[in-house]
C-alpha cells in the first residue's frame, strides 16, 4: 500500500509542473522583409505587407493561447481591413530668469516634477515664470498668473476631444487628447464599407506667442491610446498603444495623420520568436515642435502590452512582463520526466524508458502506458522503503528545482532599448531581467548602464508563495553584468530612486527596511546599509548628496499582531554614513485613510530646498469609526531641512468649509497640483487656483475660478 502511495505521489508530482520555453536573445538590428513562419531568429525583422501580419498574429496567437478560437485569431480569420490601411510603404527645480527678466515675471519658478533632468514629462498642468496653462475640463486655460494680486484667466481655448497633458516650449504649446472617430472598413467578402469606432490620440500643436488667442498649428494624431510622451529640447516624443485586434473583423494598421492627410505609414517592426496572447502596436512618434514643415517621424514595434516605460536623453526603455505560450507549458512536463526525473532513476530503467519513447508505433498515449508500468514494478521490486523515499526525495527536490526556475522565467521583464537622437528613432536591442518593475523609478541609465530593481514572486508546489527582490545592472547591450538577489525575502519594493552610483531602496511587509545600495562597480553592486523603521514610502525624493526625503504611510501592530496602516507619513533620512542610514524626522498626517495622490504620481510633489517647502495634496482623515470620521482636502505646506527637521508651515484648502463627514475621490475641490512663482504658491484644483505667501501661508492674495463643468467628473 506504501509503495503504491508514494508511486502515485511522483507521478502527480510529475505532471504538475508547468513549462517553459528559453528563448533566443540575438539582438541583430537587420530588418527581413519577410515572415518567416518556420525558422524563428530572435532577430528584429521588418513586416512587409499587411497579409504577413495576419500571417504572424494567427500563428503567434495560437501557439500562445489554447483558446484558439480567441477574439484576436477570429477577426483574423475574417480578414477585414481599414481601406487605408492597405499600403505598407529630476527633480523639480527652481529655474532664475534674474538676468533680464520683464519686471512682471517672477524670477525664480518650479517646473514640473520629473525623473530625468533635461527629459520633460507631460501634465495636465504647466507654467513659466508669468502664465500658468491647465487643462480644465473641455479647455485650454492660460492664466496671467503673476504677479499674483493681478492674476486673471485671459483665453479659454475650446479643445476638440478630452484633453489629457500638455507641454509648453517658449512659445508653443501641445495638447494630446483622446477622440473617438468612425473609420469605413470593407469585411472580407462584405459589398460595401462599414463605419467602426476607433479610438485616436492626437497632438495639438499651438503657437501661443499671443496668450489671448492660441493658434492650432498642427494636429497630428495616431488611432490608438495615448501612452507616454516625454520632451527633449525641442523634440517632442510621444507613444501610442493599439491593439492588433478589436472585438471586429480588421486589423488595424497604424497612420500617422496631420489633420486627415496621411503623412506616414510607419514601418512595423517585430520579433518571431515572441508569443503573445494579446499584441500590440506599440508606434513611437515624433517631431520638432516648433517645425512647421511636418518633418515628423515614427515606428512601430509588435510587442506585448507595454507596462512601464523609462526614458533618457538617448534612449527609450519600453518594458513588459514576458509571457509564455501555454501549449510550451503542457509539452515541458513531458521535458521535465526525460531531463529530471529519468536521468535520476537506475540505468536499466533509464534504457527501458528510452526504448519505449521512441517507438514509433506507439502514440504518446501508449507510450506512457508502457512507461508507467516500467516504473510500478521497480517501486515494487524495492523491498527496501528507504531505498524507495530516497529516490523520490532525490526526484521532488530535482522536481521543485526545476519548477522554481521555469516560475523565475515566467516572471521576467523583456526591455526593448530603443535610441532617440533629435527626432531619429533607431532600435537598439533587447534584454530579459528576472521579476517585476514596480514603475518609472526603478529604471534608470548611468555611463551607458542600466540599472533596474525587481521584485520576484513566485508559487512553488509545497512552499506557497516565494517573494524577494533583486537588483540588476545591464551594459549598453543589455546583457546582465552585475546583481544583487535574495533581497528581503517575503517583502516587496514599495520605492526606488537610482541617484548616481547608489540606488535607495524601499521594501515593505511589516517594517519598512530603507535599504542604500552601492552602484559605483557596475559588475560589484552591494548593500551598504539597512535601516528598519515602522512604515514604508512610496516616493523617495533627494535633498541634497546626504539626505533622502521619503513620503508614504505610517504602520503599527494591531492587537491580532498584524500591521494596520495610518496617516501619511513623511520622512527624512540621513545617508551620510552609508552603512548607518538614519531617519533624522518624521511627520504623521491623519489617521488611516489619510491619502495623498503623491503617493501615486511624483507630479504633485512640490520641493524646493532654497525656498524650505514641501507641498503635497492631502485628504485627511480624523477622528475613530466610520461615523465619528471627519475628512479634510487640501495640501500641507511643510518646512524640512536636517537641522529643524519637518516643520509644518500650513494647511491649504479649497473648499468653502473646512471639513466634511463624506469622502469624495472625485471632489473638484480637491488640490491636485502646486507649484511657486517667487514668494508665492499657487495650489491647483479643478475648481480654482489660489494663491499663498510662502513666508506666511495665511495672507491669500487672489483667488482665480477655472472654467470647470460639474458635469465633468475628471478633469
Amino acid at each position: 500500500m506504501k509503495t503504491k502511495t508514494i508511486f502515485t505521489f511522483l507521478i502527480v508530482a510529475i505532471l504538475v509542473f508547468p513549462g517553459c520555453v528559453q528563448q533566443t536573445d540575438n539582438n541583430t538590428n537587420t530588418p527581413d522583409n519577410s515572415y518567416d513562419l518556420q525558422q524563428p531568429t530572435g532577430d528584429l525583422k521588418k513586416f512587409s505587407s499587411v497579409a504577413a501580419i495576419k500571417e504572424f498574429l494567427e500563428t503567434s496567437t495560437q501557439s500562445a493561447s489554447y483558446e484558439t478560437y480567441s477574439r484576436g485569431t477570429w477577426a483574423m480569420e475574417k480578414g477585414g481591413m481599414r481601406l487605408d490601411s492597405i499600403d505598407m510603404d529630476f527633480a523639480a527645480e527652481s529655474i532664475s530668469n534674474a538676468i533680464g527678466a520683464p519686471t512682471d515675471s517672477a524670477t525664480e519658478y518650479s517646473t514640473t516634477n520629473i525623473q530625468v533632468k533635461g527629459v520633460d514629462e507631460p501634465d495636465f498642468i504647466k507654467n513659466d515664470n508669468k502664465y500658468i496653462y491647465i487643462i480644465s475640463g473641455e479647455k485650454l486655460v492660460i492664466a496671467d498668473a503673476y504677479p499674483p494680486g493681478e492674476a486673471k484667466i485671459i483665453s479659454e481655448t475650446l479643445v476638440d476631444g478630452t484633453a489629457e497633458n500638455i507641454f509648453i516650449n517658449k512659445d508653443r504649446l501641445v495638447v494630446f487628447t483622446r477622440k473617438y472617430d468612425t473609420a469605413y472598413i470593407i469585411d472580407q467578402y462584405d459589398y460595401i464599407p462599414r463605419s467602426r469606432s476607433v479610438q485616436k490620440t492626437h497632438a495639438l500643436v499651438y503657437d501661443i506667442s499671443d496668450k489671448e488667442t492660441p493658434e492650432l498649428i498642427k494636429d497630428y494624431n495616431l488611432d490608438g491610446q495615448f501612452y507616454q510622451a516625454r520632451m527633449i529640447d525641442k523634440y517632442i516624443y510621444f507613444i501610442v498603444k493599439e491593439n492588433t485586434y478589436y472585438y471586429t473583423d480588421f486589423i488595424n494598421v497604424p497612420i500617422l495623420r496631420e489633420q486627415t492627410t496621411k503623412l506616414i505609414t510607419p514601418d512595423i517592426y517585430y520579433f518571431d520568436d515572441c508569443f503573445e496572447d494579446n499584441y500590440v502596436f506599440n508606434t513611437i512618434a515624433s517631431f520638432n515642435i516648433f517645425d512647421n514643415t511636418d518633418s515628423i517621424n515614427a515606428k512601430t514595434f509588435l510587442l506585448g502590452n507595454t507596462n512601464n516605460l523609462y526614458v533618457s536623453k538617448d534612449n527609450i526603455y519600453i518594458t513588459y512582463r514576458k509571457n509564455m505560450p501555454y501549449n510550451y507549458h503542457r509539452h515541458s512536463k513531458k521535458e521535465a520526466f526525460f531531463k529530471v526525473v529519468v536521468p535520476l532513476l537506475p540505468k536499466n530503467i533509464q534504457d527501458e524508458i528510452n526504448t519505449i519513447n521512441n517507438k514509433d508505433d506507439l502514440d504518446d498515449y501508449e507510450k506512457w502506458q508502457a512507461i508507467s508500468e516500467k516504473l510500478q514494478d521497480m517501486y515494487n521490486e524495492m523491498e527496501d522503503e528507504s531505498q524507495k523515499s530516497a529516490i523520490v526525495k532525490e526526484i521532488e527536490e530535482a522536481l521543485l528545482e526545476y519548477e522554481t526556475k521555469q516560475e523565475e522565467e515566467r516572471q521576467k521583464t523583456i526591455i526593448h532599448k530603443i535610441s532617440i537622437d533629435k527626432g531619429e528613432i533607431t532600435y537598439k536591442t533587447k534584454g530579459e531581467i528576472p521579476g517585476t518593475l514596480l514603475n518609472q523609478f526603478s529604471m534608470d541609465e548611468y555611463d551607458e548602464n542600466f540599472r533596474t530593481a525587481t521584485t520576484t514572486t513566485l508559487w512553488i508546489r509545497n512552499k506557497g508563495q516565494v517573494q524577494y527582490n533583486n537588483v540588476y545592472v545591464l551594459d549598453k547591450d543589455m546583457k546582465i553584468i552585475g546583481e544583487i538577489t535574495n533581497i528581503a525575502p517575503d517583502e516587496k519594493i514599495y520605492s526606488c530612486r537610482f541617484i548616481g552610483d547608489r540606488l535607495y531602496m524601499v521594501t515593505f511587509k511589516r517594517i519598512d527596511p530603507f535599504f542604500v545600495i552601492d552602484l559605483s562597480e557596475p559588475k560589484n553592486p552591494k548593500i551598504l546599509g539597512e535601516l528598519k523603521i515602522p512604515g514604508y514610502s512610496d516616493y523617495l525624493h533627494p535633498y541634497d548628496d546626504n539626505h533622502i526625503i521619503g513620503i508614504g504611510k505610517e504602520t503599527d501592530t494591531n492587537q491580532w499582531g498584524g500591521t494596520s496602516i495610518k496617516g501619511v507619513k513623511i520622512a527624512l533620512f540621513d545617508v551620510s554614513d552609508v552603512e548607518n542610514p538614519k531617519q533624522i524626522d518624521m511627520y504623521e498626517i491623519g489617521t488611516s485613510g489619510t491619502d495623498s495622490e503623491a503617493l501615486r504620481d511624483h507630479k504633485a510633489f512640490l520641493f524646493d530646498k532654497g525656498k524650505d517647502i514641501l507641498v503635497m495634496p492631502i485628504t485627511e482623515v480624523e477622528g475613530d469609526g466610520y461615523r465619528n470620521r471627519n475628512y479634510w482636502y487640501g495640501a500641507y505646506v511643510l518646512g524640512i531641512s536636517p537641522e529643524d527637521g519637518i516643520t509644518k508651515k500650513g494647511k491649504i484648502t479649497h473648499l468653502d468649509y473646512t471639513e466634511s463627514k463624506y469622502y469624495n475621490y472625485y471632489s473638484p475641490y480637491n488640490v491636485r497640483r502646486s507649484l511657486y512663482m517667487d514668494d508665492y504658491l499657487y495650489t491647483i484644483s479643478s475648481k480654482k487656483i489660489k494663491m499663498n505667501n510662502i513666508e506666511d501661508i495665511e495672507e491669500e492674495p487672489n483667488v482665480i475660478d477655472l472654467p470647470y463643468n460639474d458635469n465633468n467628473r475628471y478633469w
